[in-house]
């Protein structure tokens, strides 16, 4: 009998398995995905940290606010109701209501024609006049405040906002330099369209580039109310001899002052003033971003 050779070759070692470049790159983004957000949201507790320490704050105790306990050992919610009756809140919030919704309106009605006439106008001295707009917009109200103040006491209206309400219907330099570069991102063709159908430049104005130029005009809007409802600088100079015509902001410097120890019912207040501000930008935050991000576009 012959013997039967076995010719089966060798069994070879398995290969590596080798991840397909689909499931690398898939690995790839999750790390970026966790790097990025891992940032945003370092970042979002920076910002956060504070508004929670004011409003962990103003549910303490009188006594507890004095030590280094950071979480409250019985919540006192009556701290937000007896900041009413401490202080003439709801007079105060109706001062900066007015003030920062009379500003923004008539800044409103003064800034955007002369932002188009800017923007969709050729006219001499464009250029000069925008170049006055900037030098404007950086110059330092404190530089300006004792000639406009003597004006404004000539006039027999200091002791009240209106000295701080009333220069808006003269533009604001920013709102103006905000809303020129908006409507430069606006087509021209639109607006020689609607001439050329027998629109004036006003009717252009009003039916063609306000219509489109929604999200600048409300960036422009809502820059300028923020900035009256928390302005302290010029309530203090033409107001803070009128209690009757106190806002928020200086209204909380006042009771900060005179409740300084109590630190419960001053970060209260610190939380009732911010609500406002903080509702608004939250209803109004995609049109703001869009208005500042296209703002830039062309200059």
């Amino acid at each position: 009998m012959t013997a039967v050779l076995d010719r089966t070759p060798p069994a070879l070692p398995p290969s590596p398995v080798r991840q397909p470049k689909r499931a690398r790159r898939r690995g790839g983004a999750l790390l970026v995905w966790i790097s990025e957000h891992v940032l945003l949201t370092a970042l979002a507790v920076l910002f956060i940290a504070p508004v929670v320490f004011v409003f962990l704050t103003s549910v303490m105790s009188s006594n507890q606010t004095l030590t280094a306990s950071l979480w409250p050992e019985t919540w006192e919610w009556g701290n937000y109701l007896e900041v009413f009756e401490r202080a003439p809140l709801a007079r105060w919030f109706g001062n900066s209501a007015l003030y920062s919704g009379l500003a923004t309106a008539f800044m409103l009605v003064s800034s955007v024609p002369a932002a188009y006439v800017l923007a969709k106008i050729k006219i001499r001295g464009a250029n000069l006049i925008f170049l006055a707009i900037i030098v404007a917009m950086l110059l330092p109200p404190q530089v300006t405040a004792v000639p406009v103040y003597v004006m404004w006491a000539e006039l027999g209206l200091t002791g009240t906002l209106w000295p701080l309400i009333l220069p808006n219907l003269l533009g604001d330099a920013f709102s103006i330099f905000l809303l020129r570069q908006f409507f430069l991102t606006v087509p021209k063709e639109y607006a020689d369209a609607a001439r050329l159908d027998g629109c004036s430049e006003w009717g252009v104005l009003t039916r063609v580039i306000v219509p489109m130029a929604k999200p600048g005009i409300a960036a422009a809007g809502i820059f300028l109310f923020f900035h009256s409802w928390n302005d302290y600088f010029g309530p203090l100079l033409y107001a803070s001899e009128s209690p009757e015509w106190w806002p928020v902001s200086y209204g909380l410097a006042t009771f900060r002052g005179s409740h300084g120890t109590d630190w419960g019912l001053t970060m209260a207040m610190t939380m009732l003033v911010l609500v406002p501000v903080v509702l608004i930008f939250f209803f109004a935050q995609r049109t703001f971003v869009e208005g500042i991000t296209l703002s830039g576009v062309k200059g």
